[in-house]
């Protein structure tokens, strides 16, 4: 019998986490905007804090980024490099568990690691123009792979960021055993996808 599941894409990434075409310079800047980020949040997002973070005039910033959305977009770039990473990596891992779970639970595991920087790649309009050709694609085919159909991949990653961004907001009943929440959306998932490929 073949198999007819969809294969992993690749991508040139160029040394790990330096996305290609980032001078030295650029690659301290969005390490600096990262580290902000990941401290305070989105709301301490500012060229004048970024520049104070980097020990220099904010209209040196100017020379390296137009704007903070030009650095807000490399921070989201460099998110979907790490969520397609991550996810990548879940695919293959040794683990009792099916893709599919592993998957869910690496999406999972590294938004609540890094909730600043999820909820900038995510809650807000996604600027594709700005990123990486491909990267996108790249980042979500983990999704695509483990259903087998572009639609219920599309539904299993809705699943994976609604419920990352209830956990991240505390919206879920004191108690809940979101372990088992999170394992019992993947069964469904498993099943709905071995429906798929009758």
């Amino acid at each position: 019998m073949t198999d007819t599941r969809p294969a992993l894409l690749a991508l040139e990434i160029g040394p790990p986490g330096v996305p290609p075409g980032r001078s030295p310079r650029v690659v301290a800047i969005v390490s600096a905007a990262r580290r902000l980020l990941e401290r305070e949040g989105t709301g301490a997002l500012s060229m004048r804090r970024l520049a104070s973070e980097l020990g220099m005039k904010a209209p040196s910033l100017y020379k390296h980024f137009e704007s903070k959305s030009a650095v807000e977009s490399a921070l989201i770039q460099d998110a979907m490099f790490e969520i397609g990473a991550v996810s990548h990596a879940a695919i293959h891992a040794a683990s009792g568990d099916p893709p599919l779970t592993r998957l869910v639970l690496a999406y999972r595991g590294h938004a609540l690691a890094h909730p600043n920087v999820y909820r900038l790649a995510t809650d807000r309009s996604f600027p594709r123009q700005d990123l990486m050709a491909g990267l996108e694609e790249w980042a979500g085919n983990p999704f695509y792979v483990v259903t087998g159909e572009e639609h219920l991949a599309q539904a299993l990653w809705s699943l994976a960021h609604g419920m990352v961004i209830l956990e991240l907001d505390g919206r879920y009943p004191p108690g809940s055993d979101l372990d088992r929440t999170w394992r019992v959306g993947a069964s469904a998932f498993e099943m709905a996808a071995r429906t798929s490929e009758r």
